[in-house]
């Protein structure tokens, strides 16, 4: 899979741009704020339908317009496919959002999942090992969306059922009977998120550890481990029937708190290199070199699954990263589509990037060379 092509009008700093891309490496540099991340945003965007910077469609269109499209064409294993998405200002701070997936209107953003396959790897993907538990599963939800439509349904059902029973715990009088409604739907819901993020957690653990140790040179052995808030059944019915449960026993406590103290919302994941706690006690470089070998264990695992090699862009990140991981990179990044912004490139790593096609930003403005 790649993107052949991209067109905007009026996203971000872009007035208008028009650009086609190489099926394998795309470097794409230039000084800050110029608009580098805001063309890898708006190509990740055709897949999520939404930013990975930021929860607003409004901050997308470009200032002092009313609205902002962006069009895709990708090329697949069996066929083309192509997204549009128009954006546009509705009053103050909110937008209207128009989709076309292959020039048919599509009214769900799960309609865009599994169509254009992207991974992301910035700055904050580095820290995501020593930071709080909502990063870890923020990661969980964006990679599981993107190939189990069940998954997504699932959350989304969950979240909504979550806020929902959050904002009656609120009231100054609670009825059990009409908590028991969001009870069942917790659990419900609950249970199926997090027997997938099990089974999702399991492989991409197997995906992370050899590429651990092929980045370390065999030296040191990653291990990931799922942390559920609540303990794993051994069926989807089990697990239905444990989180109810746990519910009704945490009833005293989410009154005190005027929240849901259980369920997968808490969920974390734990890193061990060699048996040690990274989160705890692994060094800066341990923490990164581990982040790393998961975003790329993304990349095993979607290929896994849909028989696609998904397109990787690396945001700013190159910087972040010694000589020895940059070469890692590259070298094991041969058959999927790369798009790499950077203020610069070194000589040695350039060197090894053969007919790579160089994109220089200036003020929202591309030049090609």
């Amino acid at each position: 899979m790649f993107i052949k092509n991209i067109e905007l009008k009026n996203f971000r700093n872009y007035e208008s741009l028009t650009l086609d891309f190489d099926e394998r490496v795309n470097l794409i540099l230039g000084d800050n704020a110029q608009g580098k991340t805001n063309l890898v945003e708006a190509i990740y965007v055709s897949s999520f339908g939404k930013s990975f910077r930021t929860g607003s469609d409004y901050k997308l269109i470009k200032f002092g317009e009313k609205e902002a499209f962006i069009n895709i064409e990708a090329a697949k294993e069996d066929f083309d496919t192509e997204v549009e998405i128009l954006i546009k200002a509705k009053g103050s701070a909110s937008t209207e959002k128009f989709v076309k997936k292959d020039k048919k209107n599509i009214t769900k953003v799960s309609d865009l999942l599994s169509n254009i396959l992207i991974v992301v790897f910035s700055p904050e993907d580095l820290k995501i090992v020593k930071d709080e538990p909502e990063k870890r599963r923020k990661f969980i939800n964006r990679e599981l969306c993107q190939i189990s439509l069940s998954y997504y349904d699932n959350l989304s059902n969950y979240k909504k059922a979550l806020l929902q029973r959050n904002t009656y715990l609120k009231e100054a009088s609670i009825d059990p009977d009409l908590l028991d409604v969001w009870d069942v739907q917790l659990s419900k819901y609950g249970a199926a998120i997090i027997k997938l993020r099990e089974k999702y957690i399991e492989k991409i653990a197997k995906f992370s550890a050899a590429i651990h140790s092929g980045i370390t040179g065999g030296e040191e052995n990653l291990e990931i481990k799922y942390d559920p808030n609540l303990s794993i059944q051994p069926t989807v019915e089990d697990q239905e029937a444990r989180f109810y449960e746990t519910l009704k026993m945490s009833f005293d406590s989410d009154l005190r708190n005027r929240s849901t103290q259980v369920g997968p919302h808490r969920d974390d994941i734990s890193f061990f290199v060699n048996g040690v706690d990274m989160r705890a006690f692994g060094s800066q470089g341990q923490q990164r070199t581990c982040a790393l070998s998961l975003k790329l264990a993304e990349l095993s695992l979607i290929k896994e699954d849909t028989g696609e090699n998904p397109i990787l862009i690396l945001d700013d990140v190159m910087s972040e990263l010694d000589q020895r991981r940059q070469e890692f990179l590259i070298e094991t990044l041969r058959e999927n589509q790369l798009f790499i912004t950077t203020t610069d490139m070194d000589s040695n790593i350039l060197s090894r990037i053969q007919n790579a096609r160089i994109f220089r930003v200036k003020e929202g403005k591309v030049s090609i060379g």
